[in-house]
């Protein structure tokens, strides 16, 4: 297993290049192991960083955290907003924020619940982040994610068009 030896990860043998590891906790030391075990696969540590909305998770938490994954091997960082809390500003001012203190990829992870996401995603591509979690219209919002057509129609034209063809998506 994994466990006992790190570089023995399955899916890493099977193709899977890329790890999101996270912790709901946003506590570093629950993800140490599995960084390691990524690391010495030779694959990509996406560290995961949980969103939350609380008087404690501050954009410096935030920061901090980002700049403790990045030195314990991340490769990647991805916001992680599962419950759909992340707001729009708070998306821009976050990404933008993490980009400066890391350098690194930003990811955006949002959930449709609330109805913000696909707003929090074009603030996000806005601010620096280069991937985003989407998903085809028909499995989308509710607590899925936001649609991909719909990130890929708002973003057409502007220097962060994907150039996907929208009638094979609507095929899909």
């Amino acid at each position: 297993t994994a466990e006992r030896d790190p570089a023995n990860l399955p899916h890493a043998a099977n193709g899977v290049d890329i790890f999101r590891v996270f912790d709901a906790l946003n506590d570093p030391r629950n993800l140490q192991t599995s960084m390691r075990a990524v690391k010495k696969a030779g694959k990509h540590a996406q560290a995961a960083i949980s969103y939350a909305v609380t008087p404690v998770h501050t954009l410096d938490l935030y920061v901090a955290l980002a700049r403790e994954l990045q030195g314990m091997g991340a490769d990647s960082i991805c916001i992680k907003d599962m419950a759909g809390l992340l707001k729009p500003y708070a998306a821009f001012n976050l990404v933008k924020a993490l980009r400066q203190a890391t350098g690194l990829p930003i990811h955006v992870h949002s959930h449709a619940t609330t109805g913000m996401s696909v707003a929090a995603l074009v603030k996000s591509v806005e601010a620096g982040a280069e991937l985003l979690d989407t998903t085809i219209s028909s499995l989308a919002m509710g607590t899925s994610h936001s649609p991909t057509e719909t990130i890929v129609e708002i973003l057409r034209g502007t220097p962060w068009d994907a150039g996907l063809d929208l009638k094979l998506l609507v095929e899909i």
